[in-house]
């Protein structure tokens, strides 16, 4: 056995090259898209088991709104990825101002679900009723959307706590890396959501 194989083997590595910090986030992305699977599992079952599932999406505002909801999370990602960058480049001021540009557009997002929820509601469907008596639809739209806006008030939360970090020189580039793989995580959820839930049953 070669030097480089027992130093390799010697212990005090990080197992496949990651450190803890990214090897943790993956772990937890992991474990929670096996909830979000499940949910969107469960969901489409129920959907296309059930012929009289309601289109509560009409194209116009309820599609269009989503999609502008969808362009935002893509937007957030790509200043997320400049924020990488910046902090690669040891330019922290800009890093954190793409963190901030980041958690600016995970706050339209909010906004704007919270507004579709509200719209809803005045509509007279609700987590436990709705105007289709497919008390279901309720239960799991609101159940696997709330669950992600959730992840994105914690995003929010978590960019917040790395930008000031950032500005005060108490996080280096593999903070907002990791920082980075949960919000990605976050937006790629999204994309499932989108056409599964409103495109699926989307009234043209």
């Amino acid at each position: 056995m070669t030097t480089t194989t027992l130093s390799t083997w010697a212990g005090g590595q990080s197992p496949f090259a990651t450190g803890t910090k990214k090897l943790g986030m993956w772990l937890f992305v992991i474990s929670d898209s096996l909830t979000f699977a499940a949910l969107l599992v469960c969901y489409t079952y129920l959907r296309m088991a059930s012929p009289a599932w309601p289109t509560p999406f009409p194209f116009f505002p309820s599609v269009v709104l989503a999609s502008v909801m969808t362009l935002v999370l893509l937007s957030s990602s790509l200043t997320m990825v400049r924020a990488v960058e910046a902090m690669r480049a040891a330019d922290s001021r800009a890093a954190v101002r793409w963190l901030l540009a980041t958690l600016t557009a995970g706050l339209l997002f909010v906004g704007l679900h919270l507004g579709e929820w509200n719209s809803l509601f005045r509509a007279g469907v609700t987590p436990f009723r709705n105007p289709w008596d497919e008390p279901l639809f309720g239960a799991t739209f609101f159940t696997l959307t709330g669950l992600h806006m959730l992840h994105v008030l914690a995003g929010m939360v978590y960019l917040a706590v790395m930008a000031a970090g950032v500005a005060r020189g108490r996080y280096t580039l593999v903070e907002v890396e990791v920082s980075g793989l949960y919000w990605h995580f976050v937006d790629l959820v999204w994309m499932f959501i989108f056409p599964l839930v409103y495109l699926m049953s989307a009234r043209l």
